[in-house]
């Protein structure tokens, strides 16, 4: 069923480093939700794995003393969603861990695994896409800092260079403190479904202004994705339904929407530009704002 031909396990950080240094062909397992899928499924042979599991340092979440939010990539999705500092902080990515299966694949399922798998459906990405999150990758020779948006490359592809392992999520103060904000899965079944669509919106707000707007989208397109258009339309504008109007058909000239199984490229686009004026909404009232019918 599983066709593993070596399993070796790190419990630290430069152990695994090392590991991977002697032997390039290592593939990492954490939760193991998605290797063992790909393993059962034939698409991944004669498997050489190495765990880390047991690297504790891996799972921690913390605040820095400057704001920032380090997230552990062994942290599963469950302790994402439960934690105070997140909870305070980021409740749109708690939105995205609770809405991520159920409760058995929310208990080992970790967010660095769903970021490091490149799937354009990861129910962590549009929200870690708005939130301009940061990763710091590790390698035996050093670190680097890469923006998330620069990570993923096309459909199941990341930029991890071999040897490299992911250690934090960074969530810059700049990107989360003064901003409401909602994520929104669209999937076809209410409970433990791959998104058909996944829609993150963050605002703040001067006044009746919008001061910045964020709009992060999963299923858009072959990787996870920023409105950049639709954002800059929305700086310094009044906050009325015309301008979320805007912003919503704005949102849909980002996508990259293709017909799948699951839905058309022209249902996609509709539900971008209702999910995105929907989640608004929210994310206005959430940062303060007056409610819009």
């Amino acid at each position: 069923m599983y066709d593993i031909i070596g399993y070796c396990e790190a419990e630290t950080v430069q152990e695994a480093t090392e590991l991977l240094r002697a032997s390039p062909k290592l593939k990492i397992i954490a939760g193991g939700t998605d290797v063992l899928v790909k393993m059962h499924g034939g698409q991944l042979e004669e498997a050489e794995l190495l765990s880390i599991r047991k690297i504790e340092a891996l799972r921690d979440i913390r605040k820095l003393e400057n704001g920032t939010i380090v997230i552990g990539p062994m942290a599963t999705f469950t302790e994402v969603f439960n934690h105070p500092i997140m909870r305070a902080n980021t409740p749109i990515l708690t939105e995205a861990a609770i809405s991520m299966g159920g409760p058995q694949i929310r208990n080992i399922a970790t967010i660095g695994g769903n970021v490091c798998n490149g799937a354009t459906s990861a129910d962590s990405a549009s929200s870690l896409f708005a939130l301009n999150a940061h990763l710091k990758l590790q390698h035996w020779q050093g670190e680097r800092v890469v923006p998330i948006r620069e990570f993923y490359l096309g459909p199941g592809k990341v930029d991890l260079k071999p040897g490299e392992i992911l250690t934090e999520i960074l969530l810059y103060p700049e990107d989360y403190q003064g901003f409401g904000g909602q994520y929104i899965k669209f999937a076809m079944r209410e409970a433990m479904d791959i998104a058909t669509l996944g829609v993150a919106v963050l605002c703040k707000l001067k006044g009746e202004t919008f001061a910045d707007v964020r709009i992060g989208l999963g299923v858009a397109g072959p990787t996870p994705l920023r409105c950049l258009e639709a954002e800059e339309f929305a700086g310094g504008k009044m906050i009325t339904k015309e301008t979320i109007q805007e912003i919503g058909r704005r949102a849909v000239k980002a996508a990259k929407a293709r017909t799948s199984w699951r839905a058309s490229k022209e249902y996609r686009e509709h539900l971008i530009e209702e999910l995105t004026q929907r989640a608004l909404k929210t994310a206005i009232v959430q940062a303060g704002g007056v409610e819009l019918a």
